[in-house]
């Protein structure tokens, strides 16, 4: 079952594919991933963490979150477009060390820091 991931205004930004590790934008760009409890670009940069349904930055700060978690009223889901096929991905970074998660809000929008992983 695909999951969806709001950014901090409720609106849906991306989604968790049936594989329960890609992440798809609407528009069908897989550009990142889930491994263990880390978020990785498909460009293998690591980008942040998911952990209990939150999306957090590398600096603890959340970004995104399942509908469950979202602190926020949600917004219905838009259409998805047809997925593109993955490319291979690459090499992961080494990870930064995992900081204090915090209740903060991230600067960063979801979508921009799924974007960052993107390699087209």
């Amino acid at each position: 079952m695909e999951i969806t991931l709001y950014n901090k205004d409720g609106k849906p930004v991306a989604y968790i594919a049936d594989d329960g590790e890609t992440i798809y934008l609407w528009d069908g760009r897989a550009v990142a991933y889930l491994y263990e409890d880390k978020v990785y670009g498909w460009n293998g940069k690591h980008l942040g963490w998911f952990v209990d349904g939150i999306i957090y930055d590398l600096y603890g700060l959340r970004v995104g979150f399942i509908q469950s978690k979202c602190p926020v009223a949600t917004y219905a889901e838009p259409a998805k477009y047809a997925k593109y096929a993955k490319y291979v991905k690459y090499t992961r970074y080494v990870p930064y060390a995992k900081p204090v998660f915090r209740i903060g809000y991230s600067n960063i929008d979801l979508k921009d820091l799924l974007e960052e992983g993107s390699i087209d």
